[in-house]
This record gives structure tokens, C-alpha cells and sequence, in this order.
């Protein structure tokens, strides 16, 4: 029986510094001074409904559904809170999640994690470093060079497609006045002399 109690006694400890574990890493995210900080009113004034949900709210948007997720076009995502690059067209690659994955930031310091356990088990969450918009997860599956698949959710990025450069024309080369009028004033070599009477041919 005393073994059985102190069995009991061990789980119920785990269990309760694993919950203290769970609620001290929810707040992580929520707790950090962010550059950009806005009232409740104020992001759902901003945001649509699902951006809201899952930028503040840490929701998820449904596999396939987002705008992004076959996006092959060029360019720069950027945090759909306050325009902080945060991922490059040039990282981005086909996961077969349904969701935009890169394996890289575009600025590590532009981005913060924090570990999150809303599914039962460790999850590294990635929110944006500037106003703490939950962006997706990030795991350890990714491709070389740095093994990581960060899981993004298009509603929290907005996408900057680069302008191609265009190349400019050649300037043509024109001729100026002064030019001009100096090709006029040179006389033909085979011109005869002002004032000099022709010859009369034999």
C-alpha cells in the first residue's frame, strides 16, 4: 500500500510540474515587450476575422486553404500585423503540408519562439519579434541547409512581390548644332575655290 502511495505521490508531482511547465511557456509570447503594441479593438479593427484568430489568437488555418501555400512567385513575406519582413521567396519550398514552409527567416532576430503544448505535446511556436503575432511552428524536418520547416499560416503574412528591374535604353548619340553647322561650312575637297572660273575643257 505504501508503495502504491508513493507511486501516486510521483505522478501526481510530474503531472503538476509538467502543468506548470505548460502555463509558464503559454505566457512567453504574451509577456514580452513587443515595438509594436496595439489594444484588442484595435488589431480586430485592422485584421479580418481569420487573420484575427490566428495572429492573436493562435488558431490555424485549415491545410490547402491559405493563399500562399502554392505561391511560387518572387518576393518577401512580410508579417500581416506591421510589415516586418520575415521570410524570402528564395527559402520557401514544397512541403506537401498545404501550408508556405521555408527552411529559413529571412532575419532570425525578426522572429521569437517559444515551446507550446495546446496539442498534448512540445511544439516550438514562432511568433513575430515586433508586435508577437502568432506566425505558425516551426520542426525539425526541413531540407539542407539548416534541417527546419517553418509552418506558416498565410493569413498571418502579407506577400511583396519583387519588381523586376528593367534595363535602361541606350542613349543615342545626337548630334549638336555646332556640329552640324561646321559639316556645312567645310568645303568639298574636289569643290573648286570661291571666285576661281571654272576651266573650259579642251
Amino acid at each position: 500500500m505504501k508503495l502504491r502511495a508513493w507511486k501516486f505521490a510521483l505522478i501526481g508531482l510530474v503531472a503538476g510540474s509538467f502543468a506548470v511547465t505548460v502555463a509558464t511557456n503559454a505566457q512567453e509570447p504574451q509577456t514580452k515587450k513587443r515595438k509594436v503594441v496595439k489594444t484588442d479593438a484595435e488589431w480586430r479593427k485592422q485584421l479580418s476575422r481569420e487573420q484575427y484568430a490566428v495572429t492573436r489568437q493562435a488558431d490555424t488555418e485549415a491545410a490547402f486553404s491559405g493563399k500562399y501555400w502554392n505561391n511560387h512567385a518572387k518576393g518577401i513575406y512580410e508579417c500581416i500585423c506591421c510589415d516586418t519582413p520575415l521570410f524570402s521567396s528564395k527559402t520557401k519550398f514544397e512541403s506537401g503540408t498545404g501550408w508556405p514552409s521555408f527552411y529559413a527567416p529571412l532575419d532570425k532576430s525578426s522572429i521569437d519562439t517559444s515551446t507550446d503544448y495546446k496539442l498534448g505535446y512540445a511544439r516550438t511556436e514562432v511568433v513575430c519579434q515586433t508586435c508577437g503575432a502568432h506566425l505558425g511552428h516551426v520542426f525539425n524536418d526541413g531540407p539542407a541547409p539548416t534541417g527546419l520547416r517553418f509552418c506558416m499560416n498565410s493569413a498571418s503574412l502579407k506577400f511583396i512581390k519583387d519588381v523586376p528591374q528593367t534595363k535602361p535604353k541606350a542613349e543615342k548619340k545626337e548630334t549638336s548644332k555646332t556640329e552640324k553647322d561646321e559639316k556645312k561650312e567645310t568645303p568639298a575637297k574636289d569643290a573648286p575655290k570661291t571666285g576661281t572660273p571654272a576651266e573650259t575643257p579642251k
